[in-house]
């Protein structure tokens, strides 16, 4: 692309490219034809365009070989590793929650301690811990509360799960993610 050629050392240039390349190239499968979101667990991989995937992590590779890591390579990397996995079970967790740790690094917010939590979240107790300490700084956020019911939910937890849920559709206006939500509640 024009930037990268015009910016060939810069890696964090490198790694916002090969981000924004990995959303798109993921972009057909997030969506259902009704409109409502697929989450990644669903998605069908086959529609992801794997060209752009491989373009993608030619450039963040680029970005790595220069040796400056950054908040926007760490954030494509975190995408590669969920990209180039053959299925949602197929995920290598362990090196998705430390390049989250590297991330933290780089952009100790809460948001980004929210999706760690996530990452730990195939073991939903261990998440359900990672959460707790970001209740407090996290409550108006209602992607917060959706991901701690889902957690509640695998953990065996339905009625926390639904409480969870409706403060997560309380904060919500967006039409997919209320789907989403009520779905869930239903």
């Amino acid at each position: 692309s024009l930037l990268a050629r015009l910016m060939p050392d810069e890696p964090e240039v490198l790694g916002l490219l090969a981000l924004m390349r990995l959303h798109l190239a993921r972009a057909d499968a997030r969506f259902a034809p009704d409109g409502s979101l697929v989450l990644l667990r669903d998605q069908d991989r086959s529609r992801w365009d794997a060209e752009a995937i491989r373009a993608a992590v030619e450039l963040l590779a680029r970005a790595e070989r220069i040796g400056q890591p950054g908040p926007y390579q760490l954030q494509a990397a975190i995408i590669a590793t969920h990209a180039l996995a053959p299925s949602w079970e197929q995920t290598p967790w362990a090196a998705i929650v430390a390049e989250y740790d590297a991330l933290l690094g780089f952009q100790p917010t809460p948001v980004v301690e929210l999706n760690r939590a996530l990452a730990v979240a195939e073991r939903p107790a261990a998440a359900l811990g990672a959460l707790a300490p970001l209740a407090d700084r996290l409550d108006g956020y209602h992607l917060f509360h959706a991901a701690r019911g889902e957690l509640l939910r695998r953990a065996g937890d339905a009625e926390g799960a639904r409480a969870a849920n409706r403060r997560a559709l309380e904060l919500t206006a967006n039409p997919a993610e209320r789907r989403l939500i009520e779905e869930r509640l239903a």
